[in-house]
């Protein structure tokens, strides 16, 4: 081994590392909901005090059920609710404070807001996660021992008593509590928590599970990668010590330029680590609810570049939706919500790849080429360790006007693919229609319209012998 190039040797290794369980079916949801909803609904504020009176939690016409209904025409897989803001009013009736729903005029003091969204998701069929800020502007405790003491019994609270739960968001947020200090987070203890009492949840965005991607417009970058280089075993974190760092480090330069997971950063890395990315962004310009951002609901354009730069670019999204002062997801939110979806299946209903005749370079026993095609998610095409360009070729039976590609890795078994261009044959060539970089879980690109019979797909660069689990092609309609 000692005479592979260090470049070679860390490809190899990077190609092996492999999700969990839970960071695997987390993937799979692929397009989840966030809900900001709290105390800063009524006050027209992002970010709350903490001295808000409870009184001003009163929603008119809360539909839990409507939130889950309108999540499940849209297509999204899980919602996570803001259980507690930074403000520290608590959406269900904690034990350890009266600054909670329980001290509201909403439900004469006896409603759960956890409780009836929970209820809704599992009604529904979608997966439920919470939100819990460790910032408290509102908790006397807040920069002292005892706060995190306080802040696990509430952690306990919200992982016992509503079912199984997808997903933990932690945000970062660190500010001066009502005695004006700071709180230092017992990180690992709040992840041992869940750990032990929701096994299968992953956290995130800034946990053992799951990253952020670095900014709240919904765009990931153009190379993906979900391995990454660390010094530190991410189930043991101290944030100060490499979380801040690998953000301060992937943010400085250009935005959305730096490349977490590329080769050279993880030639002297101590250690590679599975850590997927997660893109996070309101359908709106605010987080919560403003009656004023009722007519900025960013256009349909907007969230079809979105879907297409964070599901299609190996990231889970996550699209706020925060509901109104009626406890509603407001009207043009979900008219907006529900031409994504009919954009996005007006697109993808019809894979112009289906049945085509397809033939690779090499294939694995067991692993041949037709199973590139195969809709079952169980099923791959792996290409020979030894094929160093290995190539899949498709003959449609006749000329096809397609412009989006859909390339799936097995990831399963690893994210490999760091390269590959897609041609058409024409006039008695091939020509090249589109190339790209990491493939990962999904990569959807979008080009010009081409019409061909034959289409063949070259994987330029891989980590190992790269894999195929999905291949499609379809025509959108314009601006699809």
């Amino acid at each position: 081994m000692s005479d592979i190039h260090p470049l070679e040797r860390v490809a190899r290794a990077a190609g092996a590392v492999t999700p969990s369980p839970r960071q695997l079916a987390w993937q799979e949801l692929e397009f989840n909901a966030f809900f900001h909803f709290g105390v800063n609904t009524f006050t027209d504020r992002e970010w709350g005090l903490g001295t808000e009176p409870e009184e001003l939690f009163d929603p008119t016409a809360l539909d839990a059920g409507q939130w889950a209904r309108t999540c499940k025409a849209a297509g999204i897989r899980m919602l996570i609710l803001t259980a507690k803001h930074h403000d520290g009013f608590c959406l269900w009736p904690s034990r350890y404070t009266k600054h909670s729903v329980e001290s509201s005029p909403w439900r004469e003091g006896r409603g759960d807001v956890v409780r009836e969204v929970a209820d809704a998701c599992r009604a529904a069929g979608l997966k439920f996660g919470v939100y819990l800020s460790p910032w408290d502007r509102n908790s006397p405790l807040y920069g002292t021992p005892e706060y995190n003491a306080y802040f696990k019994d509430q952690l306990t609270e919200l992982l016992t008593q509503y079912g199984e739960i997808g997903e933990v968001w932690f945000d970062g947020a660190c500010g001066e509590g009502p005695n004006s200090k700071r709180q230092v987070y017992d990180w690992a203890g709040y992840i041992a928590l869940v750990r032990r009492l929701q096994p299968n949840a992953v956290i995130g965005p800034s946990g053992p599970d799951v990253r952020w991607v670095g900014n709240e417009e919904g765009l990931a970058r153009d190379t993906e990668w979900s391995v990454i280089g660390t010094e530190h075993d991410l189930e043991q974190p101290t944030f100060a010590d490499w979380n801040d760092a690998f953000y301060n480090q992937m943010l400085s330069g250009t935005r959305h330029a730096s490349q977490p997971g590329a080769l050279e950063s993880l030639v002297d890395a101590p250690r590679l680590a599975w850590w997927p990315s997660e893109v996070d962004v309101s359908i709106r310009p605010g987080w919560f609810y403003h009656a004023s951002e009722d007519l900025r609901v960013h256009p349909l354009e907007r969230l079809v570049d979105i879907y297409y730069r964070s599901v299609g670019r190996n990231n889970v999204l996550l699209l706020n939706l925060p509901p109104d002062r009626r406890g509603l997801i407001h009207e043009h939110d979900a008219a907006r919500l529900a031409e994504l979806r009919r954009t996005l299946d007006a697109t993808f209903h019809a894979d112009l790849a289906r049945g085509a005749a397809v033939a690779a370079s090499s294939a694995l026993p067991g692993r041949p080429a037709a199973h590139a095609l195969d809709p079952s998610p169980a099923i791959y095409w792996q290409a020979d360790a030894r094929d160093a360009q290995p190539e899949l070729e498709l003959d449609l039976g006749r000329p096809v006007a397609f412009n989006r590609l859909r390339l799936e890795e097995m990831i399963a078994t690893g994210q490999r693919i760091a390269s590959y261009v897609l041609e058409a044959w024409h006039d008695a060539a091939w020509k090249e229609v589109c190339r790209g970089t990491t493939v990962g879980h999904k990569r959807l690109d979008r080009f010009g319209e081409v019409t061909a019979q034959r289409v063949r797909l070259r994987i330029v660069e891989s980590r190992g012998a790269p894999t195929l689990r999905g291949f499609g092609l379809y025509r959108a309609a314009l601006g699809g």
